[in-house]
């Protein structure tokens, strides 16, 4: 699967993911096959972290 480019579209498809589909960020990357580290870069790239508590990058 690829993922969107742009970071605030990867924002807002990882975190709807993650509400719907995944209960952690480990899951959703073990299941789409997807580097966690990567994803986390780019989203750090515009201020957005995950939080474990609320399962959602904020």
């Amino acid at each position: 699967m690829t993922f969107p480019n742009d970071p605030m579209i990867l924002l807002s498809y990882i975190n709807t993911q993650l509400r719907d589909n995944y209960n952690t960020f480990e899951e959703l990357c073990k299941s789409m096959c997807v580097d966690g580290q990567e994803i986390k870069s780019k989203l750090s790239a515009i201020d957005y972290a995950y939080d474990e508590t609320l399962n959602r990058f904020v």
